[in-house]
């Protein structure tokens, strides 16, 4: 099978491999789609994976065609998006029940073989059935799509009401993203803060009028959302990971505000003194975000996962993950996308992989 290769850092390559073989609890996936995340990028170009030789690739969906010796085959034909975090189940927070807690946990696409390739393996545990409304394409964006409802569903855990002024900061992937679950969850007094003017287009095709949007490089952020909202913003979701950004999240909330961290970071962060007393004054709650709840089904008369959350959504036509896609490349052209995210030649937004794209 052809596989992107990661060998070392900055040495990707498009090679013939062996088909994997999947264990005894895992099945075998002929993948159809797959996400470039912005975390690939530097884990190619700059900081290499876990382990190398390694195919990168979390993002992603497929069907099922080799199970394990302990697989029910009934797995074989289904249409699947899959859950890239594989958790111990020996820790702390495995036996509490947090799994996506784990932190001795193995990743497709960081720790093991990822979806950069023809095939991959997976536990079947880390599966989710497909209803057949939702496309391979979506199903590919149902792990960035995850960790934004991990996000936001904060919201209704700090009792922070629908008509309070909130804010996303950050427009890539992961804030347009965020963006849509606040209004899909009923979030309309929503202000943005971007970088580039191209950004002004994709937030008006998910309903923020141009007057809501900041350009960070021609505006203050804190001035202007303060003179837009009296007493501050009750929310603040930080989506890029930069010292800067957080800081206009800190500025700008108002007392008991919510500041949601969920970009990874770029460099260290620091807090001035000034700033700390502002957290302590306000009485700030941060709250980080990594990763999101997983559960195979539903469980009747819990709250659901935030897989299970995204997907009736996405099954439901509440949101249109497809206009967040800007570039489609076969897999022998994929490096096209690698390049385009790491040089920025071009504007982009989800840069997808797609293969058979008759079935998506």
């Amino acid at each position: 099978m052809k596989a992107w290769r990661l060998n070392g850092i900055g040495d990707i390559r498009l090679e013939d491999t062996d088909v994997p073989i999947p264990a005894d609890n895992e099945v075998r996936i002929q993948v159809k789609a797959a996400g470039i995340c912005g975390s690939d990028i530097p884990r190619i170009y700059d900081t290499g994976a876990h382990n190398m030789p390694l195919t990168p690739g979390h993002e992603f969906s497929g069907v099922v065609d080799s199970i394990g010796s302990s697989v029910s085959s009934d797995w074989v034909g289904k249409r699947v998006a899959v859950y890239p975090k594989i958790p111990c189940g020996k820790c702390y927070e495995c036996k509490a029940g947090n799994p996506n807690m784990c932190e001795s946990y193995d990743y497709v696409g960081s720790r093991r073989d990822g979806a950069f390739a023809e095939y991959v393996t997976a536990p079947a545990e880390n599966l989710l059935v497909l209803h057949e409304a939702v496309s391979f394409e979506e199903a590919a964006m149902m792990e960035p799509f995850a960790v934004s409802a991990n996000a936001v569903r904060r919201l209704a855990e700090y009792d922070v009401p629908k008509g309070a002024p909130v804010a996303v900061c950050g427009l890539g992937t992961i804030g347009l993203m965020t963006i849509m679950l606040l209004k899909e969850a009923g979030y309309d007094n929503i202000y943005v803060i971007g970088n580039k003017p191209s950004q002004i287009d994709k937030v008006a095709r998910i309903g923020i009028k141009e007057d809501r949007f900041c350009s960070s490089r021609e505006t203050d952020p804190v001035s202007w959302l303060n003179e837009r909202v009296d007493g501050g913003v009750k929310a603040y979701f930080e989506c890029v990971g930069r010292n800067e950004s957080i800081s206009y999240g800190l500025d700008s909330a108002g007392s008991s505000g919510l500041v949601v961290l969920v970009g990874n970071p770029y460099s260290d962060m620091t807090f001035s003194r000034d700033t700390y007393w502002k957290i302590l004054r306000k009485q700030l709650t941060l709250s980080g975000v990594w990763n999101s709840a997983f559960q195979q089904r539903e469980t009747e008369g819990e709250r659901l996962d935030d897989w299970n959350y995204v997907l009736q959504r996405i099954n439901d036509k509440k949101v249109n993950l497809k206009e967040l896609i800007s570039h489609r490349f076969a897999i022998e052209d994929l490096e096209k996308g690698f390049l385009i995210m790491k040089n920025k030649t071009e504007d982009y937004c989800k840069v997808m992989m797609v293969i058979m794209q008759d079935l998506c």
